[in-house]
């Protein structure tokens, strides 16, 4: 009785797993339509950085999804940890390469003293991201600490880090709509480039069997 009982809260949670990342699928195709349209029609590099972060984040609850569906089938083991790693290179690696982009974004925007325009619409997913993904980031840790899923740690991760860049954009965003001060925006978008490279570092180092640097506190 008790090993059926630990078996049905297990599919469980793995269920409430395979839920949230649908959730977070949804979620961040609303970031990335709004954001990176609204970073094309306005020109903000800070705003058009969060939405190319929010498709790798995309792909990375893909991964997950994939992942949590794969054992509620009863996968092995070894070939979910080897689909993980290899999944978290490729992430990390791209979060690499989109740090340069906006490092030499941001560097043209300031050298040429090229102007963001007002961007209402970036507020507003800047403050939606503020309030959903901490939500979403609270369920994965739970769920991840109930199974056992290092992955889904990371993935819970990488959520805390997008609200940490959803916090610089809408401090940028707002100061550049109520200053006009021209400089904010690509300024921001380099607050943001800190961000990206520690999750890029953390995927990476997954990818290499290492451990999260974020703890459970």
């Amino acid at each position: 009785m008790g090993q059926v009982s630990t078996f049905g809260r297990r599919n469980e949670n793995l269920r409430a797993g395979v839920s949230v990342e649908w959730v977070t699928i949804a979620w961040m195709v609303i970031e990335i339509g709004v954001s990176i349209g609204t970073a094309l029609a306005s020109g903000s590099v800070a705003l058009m950085a969060f939405g190319l972060d929010s498709g790798i984040e995309l792909i990375s609850a893909g991964v997950l999804l994939w992942r949590l569906g794969l054992e509620r089938r009863g996968g092995k083991e070894e070939r979910i940890e080897r689909a993980e790693q290899r999944a978290a290179g490729i992430v990390g690696w791209t979060l690499m390469l989109l740090a340069l982009y906006v490092v030499a974004s941001a560097g043209w925007s300031l050298l040429h003293h090229s102007a963001s325009s007002t961007s209402p619409w970036g507020i507003a997913i800047a403050v939606g991201a503020v309030v959903v993904m901490p939500i979403l980031v609270i369920v994965k840790r739970r769920v991840a600490a109930r199974i056992g899923s290092a992955a889904l740690k990371a993935d819970a991760a990488e959520g805390i880090v997008c609200t940490y860049m959803a916090v610089v954009l809408l401090v940028g965003l707002l100061v550049r709509a109520l200053t006009g001060w021209w400089w904010v925006d690509p300024l921001a978008a380099l607050g943001i480039v800190y961000f990206i490279v520690s999750e890029g570092q953390e995927a990476i180092e997954a990818s290499r069997g290492g451990e999260s640097h974020f703890s459970d506190d």
